[in-house]
């Protein structure tokens, strides 16, 4: 199993998923953590810039866990078969930990500050 977490720092889970462009894929086998990867994506592959009907560079993941993201993520990702988790947790291996000892706690997702961006030509 993959599980990606959003995290722009490289320290802490971001919260906007959408324009997050770095995450932490776990390779987790019979529930451990084998190894952790940094997977830095262009900001066209963004799941707000990139099309949900292309491939993207996450749909090998089982199970992706952010701080914060709006319902048609969550629905993208349901298409292509990968679980949505929303939590406050805010350290990447913890909330993996979590995940895996099923003790994670979960947000609604859409529960989050999504300011309307002013994009400027």
């Amino acid at each position: 199993m993959k599980i990606a977490v959003t995290s722009q720092n490289k320290r802490e889970i971001t919260g906007h998923a959408g324009r997050c462009r770095k995450f932490w894929i776990y390779d987790v086998v019979d529930n451990e953590v084998k190894d952790k990867t940094l997977l830095e994506l262009s900001k066209e592959q963004s799941f707000h810039e990139s099309s949900p009907h292309e491939p993207h560079p996450l749909d090998d993941v089982q199970v992706f866990i952010t701080g914060g993201m709006g319902m048609g993520l969550v629905q993208r990702l349901k298409a292509k078969g990968i679980e949505a988790q929303v939590t406050h947790e805010t350290e990447p291996d913890s909330a993996v930990a979590a995940y895996l000892a099923k003790t994670l706690e979960r947000v609604e997702p859409g529960h989050h500050d999504h300011h309307h961006h002013e994009h400027h030509v």
